[in-house]
């Protein structure tokens, strides 16, 4: 293989691409047939129920009947509960897909009368390919991923989170984490009030150096116990043994770059405890590692480091860079005092287990509705203002 020639190996690269493509569009066509197969029999059960509505008794029996039919058939796969998982993906996806899929194929094919997915899928064998081809696809996951987003209440939390996942290809067990350590509640309880209503919409967007913070930090997956003493070099270490799950909690962006980073200036040695590169933010950020209470001395030396980066590291083409300081605890105030108030310096507190994530989500709810009462006092008063 050593005396391939250019060409050779540009033409064995280019074999091989076809394989991963052809592997590709193999696995993503399984996941969307999987979609629109639960999509269909959940249509199909929610339509005879309502159908049945007068027949209580044979409502009940359906899918306990439906499931022994399909399993003598088709072996396994459809137990009770995987049919009342379709019925629920119908329930909750139903019009949203509906409309998308009925939008893209109408669009493609230049027809005018819209398409229910159970036309379509009498052809699946053409449309299936036309659907995967199409600018928006309805089906955007795999099964296992919708069924955990299809039992999230609020649309505007399910509508972020499935979002987040297709931008950032997240496996199911990295879908499952962010739900569970509150991603949502965190990153909107770290946002500006009208910035919060964007991340249904758009998801995460970063733009400036407060788009990347979220209180706490969540680090579970470190395995340390609150009450186990550690030290702020075990906390860095346990960071280091687990970077990517620390990078899938940073967000998006981040890239790893040095631990302890050492520099001298002024003839004096200082060590840094983490840096990364945001490649979104085009900008250096610092992490110091704080293992108790944030103090004002610790905010001095992260400006310091903060001054000698933006100063002797960064380029003219560069932001300027971020520091952050992980804390366990914080005192706003203190760190405000601290700090000017231009400077680019946060403290962020973290955590060794997950949240209370009903504590969080009635924490966003009163801050959600302070802000449209606020909205709706500002619009009276404007109209008032417009009367007078």
């Amino acid at each position: 293989m050593n005396d391939l020639t250019n060409s050779q190996s540009t033409f064995f690269e280019n074999v091989a691409q076809i394989i991963e493509k052809a592997r590709h569009y193999v696995g993503r066509t399984a996941d969307i047939t999987m979609c629109v197969t639960y999509f269909e029999i959940g249509r199909m059960i929610v339509e005879e129920e309502q159908g049945g509505k007068a027949r209580a008794e044979y409502g009940r029996a359906l899918l306990p009947e439906l499931s022994t039919f399909l399993n003598s058939r088709f072996q396994k796969g459809f137990s009770e509960t995987n049919l009342r998982n379709a019925r629920k993906f119908y329930q909750v996806y139903g019009d949203l897909i509906q409309q998308t899929l009925s939008a893209e194929l109408a669009d493609n094919s230049k027809k005018q009368k819209q398409q229910t997915i159970s036309a379509e899928f009498e052809n699946i064998d053409f449309n299936i390919g036309q659907i995967i081809s199409a600018k928006t696809l309805p089906f955007r996951l795999g099964w296992s991923q919708y069924q955990i987003l299809m039992r999230i209440k609020n649309e505007d939390e399910r509508r972020f989170y499935e979002l987040e996942a297709v931008k950032g290809q997240w496996s199911v067990e990295q879908l499952r984490r962010q739900y569970h350590s509150s991603l949502y509640e965190r990153i909107a309880l770290s946002r500006d009030k009208d910035e919060v209503m964007r991340l249904s919409k758009e998801g995460q967007q970063i733009e400036n150096p407060r788009d990347i913070l979220k209180n706490p930090l969540v680090l579970e997956f470190l395995d340390l116990s609150e009450d186990t003493a550690y030290s702020e070099t075990k906390l860095e270490k346990a960071i280091i043994s687990k970077l990517s799950h620390f990078l899938l909690e940073l967000g998006k962006g981040f890239l790893f770059e040095a631990r302890q980073k050492r520099f001298t200036y002024d003839e004096e040695h200082f060590k840094l405890d983490l840096v990364f590169y945001n490649r979104l933010l085009d900008c250096y950020v610092l992490f110091d590692l704080k293992k108790g209470k944030l103090k004002h001395q610790d905010l001095g030396q992260m400006q310091m480091y903060v001054n000698y980066y933006d100063r002797h590291v960064k380029t003219e083409k560069e932001n300027p860079t971020i520091g952050i300081l992980l804390c366990k605890e914080k005192n706003d105030n203190i760190v405000e005092m601290t700090l000017p108030a231009d400077a680019n310096i946060y403290a962020s507190e973290y955590s060794l287990y997950l949240p209370d994530k009903a504590l969080l989500q009635r924490k966003l709810a009163e801050w959600i509705k302070e802000f449209e009462d606020s909205q709706e006092e500002k619009q009276s008063s404007g109209d008032m203002s417009s009367i007078k």
